[in-house]
């Protein structure tokens, strides 16, 4: 019977480490990405920025959020470090993202800006492009040290019940 226990602290430990391994890597894939909040109107508009290094992240992304969406309402720019406009785009659905290329080192800024006179909550964000090979992986450890937990419960719950029936 306290194999039975330890066995299932162990298979336990391993979907709790799968979880915080999960944590982990959402920690890692948004490091370097700044989000911001606020509300946005025809005379306030949100900013957000931050730094680029063209040589370890020549992508970069930014995403936009829309709380009370309303269609030709917004419009979203990412100007590179001199303030020249890389990219624009109407936002057409309550949830935008888009990728640009980092052509120099620097300070790129996402403007979010509305036409109209009500104050909308808006959450955005710019950063790297993550490393999709870093997420790949971590993901991939995550998920193999949840399924060997769930699994091994499965089997160890099967073999109770199997030997339970023999001894009644």
């Amino acid at each position: 019977m306290q194999k039975f226990g330890l066995i299932i602290v162990v298979l336990g430990l391993f979907i709790v480490s799968g979880l915080v391994v999960s944590i982990f890597e959402n920690q890692v894939t948004l490091e370097k990405i700044n989000q911001e909040n606020g509300k946005v109107s025809i005379t306030e508009r949100l900013a957000i920025s931050t730094d680029f290094d063209m040589k370890k992240a020549p992508t970069g992304v930014f995403a936009v959020q829309v709380m009370d969406f309303r269609k030709n309402t917004f419009s979203v720019k990412v100007l590179d470090p001199s303030g020249i406009e890389i990219t624009s785009q109407q936002v057409d659905s309550d949830t935008i993202e888009g990728k640009f290329d980092v052509l120099e080192t620097g300070t790129y800024k996402l403007l979010i800006e509305s036409s109209s006179n009500d104050e909308i909550y808006v959450v955005g964000a710019i950063g790297p492009l993550p490393d999709p090979y870093k997420k790949f992986i971590m993901s991939m450890i995550s998920t193999i040290l949840i399924m060997i937990g769930m699994i091994g419960l499965v089997i160890i719950g099967m073999y109770g019940i199997k030997n339970r029936k023999r001894s009644v």
